[in-house]
C-alpha cells in the first residue's frame, strides 16, 4: 500500500476549496486526482480534519474479541470442541456468527493450540503393530 500524501498538500488544497476554488480546479492545480480533492474536502467538511485515516492493521477482530472470555472457557471446559460447535455456540446464544476460520484465527491470537498426542493417533484393527519393513511400501 502506498504513503499517504502529506498533510501540507491536503491543508493548501482543502485552504483553496475553502477560498472559492472548485475541487476540479483545486486538483488541477496541485496535481491530484479530482476524485482525491473531492473525498479530502468531503472528509474536511464532515470532520474539520484533513489528516489520512490509519492505514492497515486489523478492523474486525474486534467483534469476536467481545466474546473471548466465553469462547476461552468453552476450550477450557471442553478439550476437543470442535470450531463449528463453537460458532453455533455463539450464534445460538449472542446471535453473532462467525465462520470457522474467524474462530481459528482468534484460537490461534490466543495461543490456543492444538497438540497431537498418542489417544488421539489414527485408530488401527485391534492386534495390529506396525507393518513389517519388509512388506511396507517403499517411495518410487
Amino acid at each position: 500500500m502506498t504513503r499517504p500524501l502529506s498533510n501540507d498538500l491536503r491543508v493548501r488544497l482543502v485552504d483553496c476549496v475553502a477560498a472559492g476554488l472548485s475541487c476540479r480546479a483545486a486538483a488541477n492545480r496541485f496535481g491530484v486526482a479530482a476524485s482525491t480533492a473531492v473525498k479530502w474536502v468531503r472528509r474536511w467538511r464532515d470532520t474539520g480534519v484533513v489528516a489520512p485515516r490509519p492505514q492497515g492493521g486489523d478492523q474486525r477482530s474486534t467483534r469476536i474479541e467481545i466474546h473471548a472470555a466465553e469462547i476461552l472457557g468453552l476450550v477450557a471446559g471442553k478439550v476437543d470442541i470442535t470450531l463449528a460447535e463453537i460458532a453455533a455456540h455463539l450464534e445460538r446464544e449472542h446471535g453473532a456468527r462467525f465462520a470457522p476460520s474467524t474462530i481459528w484465527r482468534f484460537l490461534d491470537r490466543h495461543a490456543q493450540t492444538f497438540k497431537k498426542n498418542r489417544a488421539r493417533q489414527r485408530a488401527r484393527a485391534p492386534g495390529r503393530g506396525e507393518p513389517k519393513a519388509s512388506l511396507a511400501r517403499r517411495a518410487a
